[in-house]
């Protein structure tokens, strides 16, 4: 792709789907994509145990607050991803500057504050798996879900920091290139003298 204003091709331009998933941008959400879907689908579907009643509890520790932050962030990153990845399909078709500087700005912030809820969750999966005591698993019931919800918590912690760099250097690169424009169009002769 040629440069352009914010990383982007000539707007307008046609997308190379193959090219476009070859990027490591877009494998990266795909990574956070299946991640979000293993912590949010374990945590549903062996993330309750019942103990001879009709009432569920939550693995971790009996913490309802565990398992709904653990499926509330799992699902609301599955839904950002596939905003992003459509965003990052459709982002060389963008012709206004400002539209271009709006989603890096925005993809940014948004995979920074990610990174810090998916340590959060893992902060308080672990935590709460830490002191869940044998006897509240019957024959082990949901320690594989739970296990693997902390490990894809750490997952996600990672391939959101690196979206958040990837952004950051896309921010940095068009604000140098935004300056050069700049710069080229106030320094070129007006009229000449």
């Amino acid at each position: 792709m040629e440069g352009g204003a914010y990383g982007a091709g000539k707007a307008g331009s046609g997308v190379d789907p193959v090219a476009f998933l070859k990027q490591p941008q877009t494998i990266l959400r795909i990574l956070c994509w299946i991640f979000s879907i293993v912590v949010f689908a374990s945590i549903v579907n062996e993330g309750y145990v019942n103990k001879g009643n009709n009432q569920l509890y939550c693995v971790f520790n009996k913490n309802d607050d565990a398992c709904n932050y653990g499926i509330s962030i799992g699902i609301t990153a599955f839904f950002i991803c596939i905003l992003y990845i459509t965003l990052d399909f459709y982002f060389p078709q963008l012709s206004s500057i400002k539209d271009r500087k709006r989603v890096v700005m925005a993809d940014l912030g948004l995979s920074g504050i990610w990174t810090f809820l998916w340590f959060v969750s893992f902060c308080f999966l672990a935590n709460q798996w830490q002191y869940t005591p044998s006897e509240n698993l019957p024959l082990n019931q949901g320690a594989d879900a739970a296990r693997a919800a902390v490990a894809f918590s750490f997952f996600s912690i990672l391939s959101w920091g690196y979206l958040s760099l990837l952004a950051f250097d896309k921010f940095k690169n068009i604000g140098f290139i935004e300056d050069v424009q700049r710069l080229v169009l106030q320094s070129s002769p007006s009229s000449p003298v």
